[in-house]
């Protein structure tokens, strides 16, 4: 049985090379590959990477021409693979290689497609820990994950769900997003999860407010149908203003909703916006998809 160990590389230099050769060291080389993918790093990634996959031959590198973000990172990881299994693992040594072991063990005793870990006691920054939960709400309410589900990076995929997310060639991947489309027996096993031992977070408000976004409008018309929702219900209520209108005029009654036109007609205005908004999101997004806008363009692979 292969196991495929996919990790994207984003200014790595100085820990790509001890965690490869952890990975190495803890799993079986001889049912083992390793796919570094380096979205366009600013660093010396790219060298160490080339070295280890000329070094290694349980490695194969993939560099891409500009920075495409994680998930399409790992998507192109994810097309390359060819494991019975793949795990996703990011760069940083804060997933131990060791519980890839319990990820394994984890799927194949209870035959799951899928295997997220969780945290018994996370490192992560508070503002990352408040994006998680934030995101953590948008995905149970738009994906209709199980509520107690944390989806981590650090997680496994069956090579048949792997096959079927790989047909999505939309330039805006969410991996979580395509493996509930695809599947709903997945798993869960709680995992060490450590500081990070260099560099910085990626993590910043403007990735995830991107990551938002395309959960928002990429994986779900829920939103579109609570604007619909929205829209009935505020029509229902401009009904009875006006039959209320009416009866008030024939006692002779003061206006007193008529008087209040200004301020309905500013709120209402502002829905239609909002909802041109949301609509526009949407259409913008297939504009991009329909005009041939690449998922990830590869600079070179190196066996």
């Amino acid at each position: 049985m292969l196991l495929s160990v996919i990790i994207p590389v984003y200014n790595s230099a100085r820990t790509i090379g001890r965690l490869v050769e952890h990975v190495l060291e803890t799993l079986d080389k001889s049912t083992l590959e390793i796919i570094l993918v380096n979205d366009c790093s600013r660093d010396d990634s790219e060298r160490v990477c080339t070295e280890l996959a000329h070094r290694f031959e349980q490695v194969k590198f993939i560099s891409l021409r500009r920075n495409f973000g994680e998930f399409n990172a790992v998507m192109c990881g994810l097309n390359h693979a060819s494991g019975d299994y793949c795990v996703m693992i990011d760069d940083d040594f804060q997933n131990p290689p060791s519980e890839i072991l319990k990820l394994m063990t984890t799927a194949q005793d209870h035959q799951y497609d899928v295997v997220f870990s969780f945290y018994g006691q996370k490192q992560h920054s508070l503002f990352r820990n408040l994006g998680s939960i934030l995101v953590n709400r948008l995905t149970t309410w738009l994906l209709e994950k199980p509520k107690d589900l944390y989806l981590s990076s650090f997680k496994l995929i069956s090579k048949p769900v792997v096959q079927e997310i790989i047909k999505y060639k939309g330039p805006y991947p969410y991996i979580d997003g395509l493996i509930f489309r695809v599947t709903r027996n997945v798993g869960r096993v709680q995992v060490s999860h450590n500081k990070r031992e260099d560099g910085q977070s990626g993590y910043t408000l403007r990735k995830l407010t991107s990551l938002f976004l395309t959960i928002l409008f990429g994986y779900s018309l829920k939103p579109l149908r609570l604007l619909t929702a929205v829209g009935l219900l505020f029509m229902g209520l401009s009904c009875i203003a006006a039959l209320v209108d009416v009866v008030l005029y024939a006692f002779h009654a003061q206006f007193f909703i008529l008087n209040s036109a200004l301020i309905l007609l500013i709120f209402f205005s502002g829905m239609i916006l909002t909802a041109l908004g949301v609509v526009g999101e949407y259409i913008g997004r297939i504009y991009m998809a329909q005009s041939g806008l690449p998922q990830y363009i590869e600079k070179s692979v190196s066996k």
